[in-house]
């Protein structure tokens, strides 16, 4: 996994879970589903990230 792209998914998980929990804090659903859209995008390039690796080797 390329060191830049880990860090996005990285940075797009916890952005997601932090905006998902201030949301859900405030009783904001829109703000809820956004963190979980986030969260999802993440794990979703985090996911073609160690595809990509593992077809490497």
């Amino acid at each position: 996994m390329s060191a830049g792209e880990k860090a996005k998914a990285k940075t797009e998980q916890a952005k997601g879970k932090s905006k998902e929990a201030m949301g859900r804090a405030v009783g904001n659903e829109r703000m809820t589903a956004e963190g979980q859209a986030e969260k999802s995008k993440g794990d979703a390039r985090q996911a073609k990230e160690k595809t990509k690796d593992a077809f490497k080797r």
